[in-house]
Order: structure tokens, then sequence, then C-alpha cells
């Protein structure tokens, strides 16, 4: 497949990076330096142009392309050059935007396809997704539905004083419907086996029922067990931080927000009847001290700058909030906030660039999650009778696959099934399975 990328920042980058080895990939850039960069550290064919522009669309040969993906950092460019796009021809477009707005008139049209775009990602909208997911298990760090919600994925840390620290995969293993996929740790991608010892700092994958990893996360974080009453405070009415209290409300929770402009704390305190929405500077510790913040379950920082976050962030914690969630815009930050006592950093354009990614992956999967900066991805697979796994013991077709591959989940008529060495897959499964990156084509050949 040809798949066009305008704008080679982060985003754009990354998804290049994503499919560059299995399509075959087109990225136009007005800078001259992120072109000449990404010539050099990627397989693709990079373009300096404006995607905006037919003639640089037809240099980068939009006639011949399956895809366009627009992944500027501006939503008006990312707009125009699809809609540019479907002048010249006919591929699918793809639309990276911020403001949900225009989400919100893509989704009214009646066939989809407003402002020449066929799919659209939200950034803002997304990342308030992501973060709410998160804090809704204890001690996660990412969180992935597949199966139309009957499988889940999670990634939780693995802290000095988690019960779970020092223990073997074999001792860990209590829940009868979770899989131990893998174990990461600093930066090496690990498949489990049962000897394999749990360490402090690890992160752990782990694939099953959304009850059973609801079980482990209690079981992994004893003390940050959620309930219907949390007590969660959103510091920041960005949009971002606007979608997170509406999505809480949407579950029945009443969060706080703290935003210090008066107009826009007006305006959040009309959208969001559920939520309580106090006038204030966050960053001031003796307010946060007397409005009780050390008492919250969770704190999600999502002002506008990263300095800021990284402050409320830590002004919570020092003062005893349970859990800290930020809003990280710059992506080399987000080990930094982690490091200095953040417990979870959520970058918008990683979370984006996923979005693209696992969309382009669904041509030929039914779902698809990110691992560890793509070192390993967990995917969703209908089988059929060509399969490798089908009508053999999971065990006889693990043998016969690269290393490298971790079948996490399976169900049969919306009906999860525990997958055991035993287990026979039959045509028509969904299978959810862990695959390291250097194994993900050989694997999916044969799924």
């Amino acid at each position: 497949m040809r798949v066009i990328i305008v704008g080679a920042g982060e985003v754009g980058s990354s998804i290049a990076s994503s499919l560059a080895g299995t399509h075959e990939v087109v990225v136009v850039d007005v800078d001259g330096e992120r072109v000449d960069a990404l010539t050099y550290s990627e397989d693709v064919l990079a373009i300096q142009g404006d995607g905006t522009s037919i003639s640089t669309l037809r240099e980068a040969g939009i006639e011949e392309a399956d895809m366009m993906i627009a992944s500027t950092d501006d939503d008006e460019t990312n707009l125009v050059a699809c809609g540019t796009a479907k002048t010249v021809d006919d591929p699918f477009t793809i639309a990276r935007v911020k403001n949900v707005d225009y989400l919100e008139t893509w989704q009214h049209a009646a066939d989809r396809t407003a402002f020449g775009v066929d799919f659209m990602v939200c950034t803002n909208l997304l990342t308030a997704q992501d973060i709410v997911r998160v804090i809704g298990l204890p001690a996660a760090r990412d969180v992935d539905p597949f199966a139309g919600g009957t499988v889940q994925m999670a990634e939780f840390g693995v802290s000095a004083d988690s019960p779970l620290a020092d223990q073997t995969v074999s001792e860990a293993d209590r829940f009868d419907s979770l899989t131990f996929a893998a174990i990461l740790r600093n930066g090496d991608v690990e498949i489990p086996r049962g000897g394999t010892r749990i360490r402090a700092d690890d992160k752990v994958v782990v694939i099953g029922n959304p009850e059973s990893v609801q079980e482990f996360a209690r079981e992994i974080a004893p003390r940050e067990t959620p309930s219907s009453n949390e007590d969660l405070v959103i510091i920041g009415g960005s949009d971002i931080g606007y979608h997170v209290a509406r999505l809480l409300e949407e579950r029945g929770l009443s969060p706080r927000l703290i935003e210090r402009d008066a107009d826009r704390a007006r305006e959040l305190a009309e959208k969001l009847p559920n939520t309580v929405v106090m006038e204030s500077d966050a960053t001031d510790a003796e307010f946060l001290a007397r409005e009780h913040v050390d008492e919250a379950d969770a704190v999600v920082a999502a002002l506008e700058s990263d300095e800021k976050n990284l402050l409320v962030s830590v002004l919570a914690k020092q003062l005893g909030a349970r859990r800290t969630v930020a809003v990280v815009e710059t992506t080399e930050y987000v080990s930094l906030f982690e490091t200095v006592g953040v417990d979870v950093g959520v970058n918008p354009r990683e979370v984006t660039a996923e979005e693209i990614t696992r969309f382009t992956r669904e041509l030929h999967t039914e779902n698809v999650s990110l691992i560890e900066d793509d070192r390993a991805e967990v995917i969703e697979i209908e089988v059929d009778d060509d399969s490798i796994l089908v009508g053999r013991p999971i065990r006889e077709s693990v043998a016969d696959l690269p290393e490298g591959f971790v079948v996490g989940a399976i169900t049969r008529d919306d009906q999860f099934v525990v997958p055991r060495g035993d287990t026979v897959v039959e045509s028509g499964d969904h299978v959810v399975v862990f695959v390291e990156r250097d194994a993900l084509e050989a694997v999916t050949e044969q799924l």
C-alpha cells in the first residue's frame, strides 16, 4: 500500500516508522531539516513541500496513493490537505485535529466525508479517553479494550512495595482469566515464563477479561483500589481537562476541576453539571492544601504548559494525593515526569500516532495496541481455516511460530475463552495476541 503522510513532526515520524516496514511510505513537510532527518532515519521517501499544494501532492504520487494521512500540528492545514487530495484522486484520507468541533461536524455529516476526510482523529478527545481509562485501574499505565470490551489489555507498573514484587510469574498467576503477556524492563521486552521473577520497577503487560484485570489491579496496588465515591481532581480547564471531566461524569463520578480564568471557569460550570468547578490558581500550594487535594484518589494535571503540569503534579504528590496523571506535550519529557514522581505521563502526540497506526493496521486486523514505543504490539485477529492456530492445541501452534509471541485471550461467539496450552482454536474465533516487533510480520502472515 502506498501511504502519503503530510507532516514530519513527532506524530508523522512515528506513523512513518510504524508503516515503513510493510508499506511504501512518502512523507511531506515544509521543514527541510525534518525531511533530511527522516530520510536518514527511516526507509521512506521524504519530500520538502506544502502538503496543501496540488503540485506537491502530485510530486508525492497522490494519483497512486491508497491512503493519505494529514498529521501536522495545525488543524486547518490537515483539513485542507485532505480536501486537496480528494480533488486530485480518491485516496483514503485521515486527518488529525485537536478541536473537537471539527470532529463533531465530521461525525454529523451523513456519509462522514465532510472536509474531504474519510477518518478523523481528535487529539484532545483521545488524550482525555486515555486518561480516564488509566484512572479506572489502579497502578495502570496504559489500558486498551479488545473484542468489543470482552477483553482488556493493561500495562502496570510494579512498585517496590507491591505484593507482586520479587514473585515469580507462577506465584503471581492467581487469576483464571488472565495471561501474563510480557515484562518490560529497562526498555527491553521479555516474554515471561513460569519461573520469570517480577522485579520492582518492572512494567507488566496482562491480557484478560475486564473482571480479572480489575482484580489483578487491586492485587498489584491494594491501596489504590477505586470506588464509586472517588475523589478526583482535574487541574486545568483546557479542552483536555473539560473532556476528562465530561467522561468521568458519564461514568457516574463527580470530579472537582480547578480553573484560573474566571470566564472559562463559569463556562465549564455551565457545561459540567456534576463537576465542582473552582476558580483559582492551582499552582498555589496553600489553596491545594485548603481544598484537601491531599485526600484525592487521583489528580489530573491538564494545564497548557508542561512546566505547570509538572509543578502541580509534584505539589499534589507532596501533599499526599494518591495518584497523579499529567498531560505532557513534549514527548522527551514523559520519562522525566515519571522519574520525579508523577505516576503517569500522557503524551497527546503519542496517543494520536498510536490511534492512526492502529487504524491503518485494522485494515488487516480487528484491533491493535502499540507497546513500549512500538517495540511490541497487542493485536486482535479473527482467524479462519488458513490460520496456523485453527484446529490445533495452542502449545503446538506456538512451537511452530517465532519466539516473541503469546496468545493472550480468545473470544468465541462473544464469550471469553481462557487460552491454555491444550485449548484448541476454532475458525471464526477472535484471538488477541502479544507479538514482539521483530516477529510481527512472520507471525501475522501465519495467523
